[in-house]
């Protein structure tokens, strides 16, 4: 296989550089590979955890957008690359559970390569973090979240007394056919911890659950006051024994000295106002050192309590980059110039978070969606400016902040916008909410066209009114 153009990855970036592309070129120049076959934008994936988003409403297919943008889809996942060649590898695809392969291993020549793979969890050696918390990198993490809090909600309101009064009815909502595994349920009840210091007592589902959320940045904030929200619709949706500021206790632990760190302080101690109104216990100062099934400790000693935890408290380039022998930093992003030119490498670019990329100061530039849509516009530029004969852009890729934003829960949102001389303004409650939704549009409508968009969003919002406010299968 050849094309023109190759993009691998289709997060946030990756697809919106292909989708442009591909309406401007045509698939014979552009193609796009994934090890997925659908795309959820990531900055939604807490939602996704929380049930209160479901990927398969949510989900769009590579192959209908390459059908509609007019690029080439291929599936699976890169796993070589020789740069002197112009060729990359693309591993096999086998058929979940089964093992039978779909597609076998391929080549593919290219003209100009973009890497656009994203980010993973970066555990920075925290003993026992990879094997016994769940991480938001893709949609399957997300899944897997919502299933097992699904299965621990269930137990927890059967012990209470909803399965006397109705057998069975809790369990089967939770799980759904075909996903009830009662080697696991029983797994994820019949140990946990309370109390601090080493000591460890036996819990009983009646006791509910404990949720521990590390990391105090935006994916721990949205997540957790989703949680909180999601949890008062499972409470109303058949699991009415459970009093979810009781029953469904949410931790968020911060290393830094306040949640949002990165972040003016208005909206920090605004966010964190908000979470104590929900009744989510917000710990600062807090640096976990070590992390069993049911435990989390910190360097002080504490010990909290958890049937789920999951890590939100940083991120690195994935590590198969490191493989490929292009030249990458400690955290193994990918180094490029002000191009977005890997350094060193010719006709091989890289954008979003796997990129490590400085904007105008020389500051390194954040891992945000805005970020890679900027990156993704100024290679369109570069790549139609050489199919036409011109000359690259004049002006090298500088990136501009235009503020964060940061759910707190489906009714309001806070945050800081920047303004063409630097200032910022705080922003919180409907309006930011109104801004932050529209930043999803805004990607929908990059990879869309306005007109499907628009059309999308009012079906989205009528089937919200039609069905469940949390998925309950």
């Amino acid at each position: 296989m050849h094309s023109e153009i190759v993009i691998v990855g289709g997060g946030a970036g990756g697809l919106e550089l292909a989708c442009k592309l591909g309406r401007k070129l045509g698939p014979l120049k552009v193609m796009l590979v994934d090890s997925r076959l659908y795309h959820v934008w990531k900055p939604s994936l807490h939602e996704v955890a929380a049930g209160t988003l479901d990927i398969h409403q949510e989900g769009l297919s590579y192959q209908m957008l390459a059908h509609d943008c007019g690029f080439t889809f291929v599936y699976g996942a890169m796993t070589a690359l020789d740069a002197a060649a112009r060729t990359l590898g693309v591993g096999p695809v086998s058929a979940a559970g089964e093992g039978e392969e779909i597609f076998p291993a391929r080549s593919i020549s290219y003209g100009s390569l973009v890497i656009a793979v994203g980010s993973t969890s970066n555990y920075f050696g925290v003993p026992g973090a990879r094997e016994h918390t769940i991480s938001l990198n893709a949609t399957e993490d997300a899944e897997r979240f919502r299933l097992r809090l699904l299965r621990l909600l269930a137990q927890a309101a059967e012990a209470k007394g909803e399965g006397a009064a109705n057998p069975g009815v809790a369990v089967a909502k939770a799980v759904g056919a075909g996903t009830f595994d009662a080697g696991v349920v029983a797994t994820d009840s019949a140990a946990g911890a309370t109390g601090s210091g080493g000591g460890m007592t036996p819990r009983r589902p009646a006791d509910g659950l404990d949720i521990v959320i590390i990391g105090g940045g935006a994916t721990g904030v949205e997540l957790a006051a989703e949680l909180r929200e999601a949890s008062g619709a499972y409470a109303a949706y058949g699991f009415n024994r459970l009093q979810v500021q009781r029953d469904v206790r949410i931790t968020l632990l911060e290393g830094a000295p306040r949640i949002l760190a990165p972040l003016p302080e208005r909206v920090s101690a605004s966010a964190a106002r908000l979470l104590d109104e929900r009744a989510i216990r917000v710990v600062a100062n807090c640096r976990v050192t070590s992390i069993e099934p049911h435990r989390v400790t910190d360097k002080d000693g504490n010990v909290y309590p958890s049937d789920i935890c999951v890590w939100a408290a940083g991120i690195r380039a994935p590590e198969f980059l490191a493989s490929l022998g292009l030249p990458t930093t400690k955290s193994g992003a990918i180094e490029v110039d002000d191009r977005l030119r890997v350094k060193g490498v010719p006709d091989v670019y890289a954008l979003g978070d796997c990129a490590a990329c400085t904007d105008g100061a020389g500051h390194p530039v954040p891992p945000r969606a805005q970020a890679a849509h900027q990156q993704a516009d100024y290679l369109v530029k570069t790549f139609v400016n050489r199919d036409k004969g011109a000359a690259a852009p004049k002006d090298p890729y500088v990136y501009k902040d235009y503020g964060s934003l940061v759910s707190i829960g489906h009714q309001t949102t806070v945050g800081n916008l920047m303004g063409s001389l630097r200032a910022t303004w705080f922003v919180e409650g409907f309006l930011a909410r109104i801004m932050y939704t529209s930043l999803h549009l805004m990607h929908h409508q990059a990879i869309l066209g306005s007109m499907r968009t628009g059309v999308l969003a009012v079906a989205r919002f009528l089937i919200r009114r039609t069905t469940p406010l949390v998925k309950l299968h």
